[in-house]
């Protein structure tokens, strides 16, 4: 081993760790944080340019052109270009089933979600032990990538392979996002900064038998590593622990304060470089577009572009990211010849662990029902936006991009600026995301404007006219760019202490899961109405709905409740009477609460 591997192994934390084969804790390489950056500047151009964009303008485009009319079934459709207003309406047979065109891309999107949050699940036991971690990432990604890239045959006749191109693309998506956090502890935890940070603290171990001096490193925590990303505690390398001799109480507020300062940074970066990249390409297809005209096969090129992004640039991903291997999976005592089915099975017991302790909190089971519904009103807006704008506004897939463009930077602006509003108006994070609710209920409310007699009669308000949307997207993005950040950092308050990857988890599954009831009921509420408008009635309340959820959270309760239950599961994991090998395993799975049966 070098002397530099032989230095980061003596800083890294000790807590239940052990050598293992093929364990790699060399500090963090500018190399490496450049692969990280790349892959999210190669795939966050999928979710701006494809998901939220042009997938739901082709897949509604392909139905359109195999449907018929609502109102008259022995007539085809019209383009939803055209401004007759019965070209509005129009139906497919999908598998013997009748839904309106529009109603085919939110069901896609449905079903995509639910399978990306069973897959997140099913994978993380394998992803956090071994060397799967990295294997993962570039099989999602290649299968992503290519599947973007086959819309390009995706025609009139196959319009049915768009919507399982869309599941697949999804699906695998979210996985190598998910893979792709699991690596931001790990960059930070064996950077240089932080190991320097760990030189240079010791605390002293005041419940052993001595009053020796031990490493920091030997009792900190990797504190809040997850709220960089929804999904990133999935796959965290390792979750805190209280190691005998030290008390949950105490704290280490310099080196957390290093950890997080570098992990906002590292994350905020990729970011914005993955934002960028994603403006860049969304401007890149704007442009082909307007010089190939409004057609599907215009569409069907800039998804291969797509998709080619994605996967010219996860090339450098993989040749700069190391593997940085997890540790092995030990079940009953082995930890060779384990199955994948002990590998689905682990990953679905964690999970479980942790809902059973979510009961017990009262602030925790607040949030999570409230972002619950405020997750899903997020990604059904997004793209019951895009339909409504395509089908009822009859707008071209170039202005369509536009809208998209404009949501982007203002959710950049809004990530930043909603610390300095808080800061100015003095608003703690419940009551930011409180006003971030409250702006977003004047979405669908301008969308029901268009009820009223008299604005009808002006023809303009209440999404009348194309023009409308722009600005509404620029609320949007302000909210969006508010609401990831604040809840992440409210819900991090109400952990117990140690089970923060756990928790974030949960919190992973909740936004996933959740996305998956919206787009149906909007679909249902489209096939029954043969409409969009009328949707905005169900946005209108599934936004509003958390509002009083989150408003009775108590922080400072939730803390309190927190930190008990950390203490007597802390109490409990040694006390059992467990054996040595039972509880390096239980460290290894990075935070999952220990098995309390």
């Amino acid at each position: 081993m070098s002397n530099q591997d032989s230095e980061a192994e003596t800083l890294r934390p000790r807590r239940g760790s052990q050598s293992y084969s093929g364990r790699d804790s060399r500090p963090t390489s500018t190399k490496e944080i450049l692969g990280w950056y790349t892959y999210a500047f190669a795939a966050e151009t999928y979710v701006i340019c494809g998901i939220a964009s042009f997938i739901p303008i082709l897949l509604e485009s392909l139905a359109r052109e195999n449907g018929v009319l609502l109102s008259d079934p022995t007539k085809p459709c019209g383009s939803s270009d055209s401004q007759g207003a019965q070209d509005g309406q129009c139906i497919v047979y999908v598998l013997g089933m009748v839904i309106n065109t529009a109603s085919f891309a939110m069901y896609t999107f449905s079903a995509s979600v639910l399978l990306q949050a069973l897959l997140v699940v099913s994978i993380s036991c394998a992803a956090d032990h071994g060397t799967y971690r990295k294997k993962l990432l570039l099989a999602f990604a290649w299968i992503g990538s290519f599947s973007v890239m086959a819309f390009i045959f995706v025609g009139k006749q196959t319009y049915i392979l768009g919507a399982i191109l869309t599941i697949i693309s999804n699906t695998s998506f979210g996985a190598s996002f998910v893979l792709l956090n699991s690596f931001l502890p790990l960059l930070v935890r064996y950077h240089p900064e932080v190991l320097q940070a760990q030189r240079n603290q010791t605390t002293p171990d005041l419940a052993g038998d001595t009053m020796q001096s031990s490493q920091l490193e030997d009792s900190t925590s990797d504190l809040n590593q997850a709220m960089i990303n929804s999904t990133s505690a999935l796959m965290s390398d390792e979750a805190p622990a209280f190691p005998n001799g030290v008390k949950s109480g105490i704290s280490h507020e310099e080196l957390t304060s290093k950890e997080l300062q570098l992990s906002t940074r590292i994350s905020a970066t990729g970011i914005g470089i993955g934002y960028s990249a994603a403006l860049f390409v969304q401007c890149l297809a704007i442009g082909l577009l307007v010089a190939m005209g409004n057609s599907t096969w215009a569409q069907r090129v800039v998804l291969f572009m797509v998709g080619t992004w994605w996967a010219i640039f996860t090339i450098p991903a993989a040749f700069c990211l190391r593997p940085r291997p997890g540790p092995p999976l030990v079940v009953n005592g082995r930890s060779e010849g384990i199955s994948w089915i002990s590998y689905f099975l682990y990953s679905w017991k964690s999970l479980f662990k942790t809902v059973k302790a979510a009961r017990k909190l009262m602030d925790i089971m607040l949030f999570l029902a409230g972002w619950f519904l405020l997750s899903d009103a997020v990604a059904t807006t997004s793209s019951t936006a895009i339909l409504f704008a395509k089908t009822q506004l009859h707008m071209k897939p170039w202005a369509l991009g536009l809208i998209n463009v404009i949501s982007t930077m203002s959710g950049v602006f809004g990530a930043f600026g909603w610390a300095w509003i808080s800061k100015v108006f003095g608003l703690k994070p419940h009551q930011t995301i409180l006003v971030c609710i409250a702006l977003f209920e004047l979405i669908p409310i301008y969308g029901l404007l268009g009820y009223l007699p008299f604005i009808q009669k002006w023809g303009v308000i209440g999404l009348q006219q194309p023009w409308e949307m722009y600005p509404l997207a620029a609320v949007y993005g302000l909210v969006l760019g508010g609401l990831g950040g604040y809840c992440r950092s409210l819900f991090g308050e109400l952990i117990p202490p140690g089970s923060e990857a756990a928790f974030y988890a949960l919190y992973a599954i909740t936004d996933k899961g959740s996305s998956v009831f919206g787009p149906t009921i909007v679909g249902a509420i489209i096939d029954h109405t043969g409409s969009i408008r009328p949707a905005f009635w169900f946005l209108g309340a599934l936004v509003g709905l958390p509002a009083p959820l989150i408003w009775l959270i108590n922080v400072e309760r939730g803390k309190l409740e927190g930190a008990k239950l950390a203490e007597s599961m802390t109490r409990y994991g040694h006390n059992d009477g467990a054996e040595d090998e039972e509880a390096i395993n239980d460290d290894e799975t990075r935070g999952m609460l220990r098995d309390q049966a």
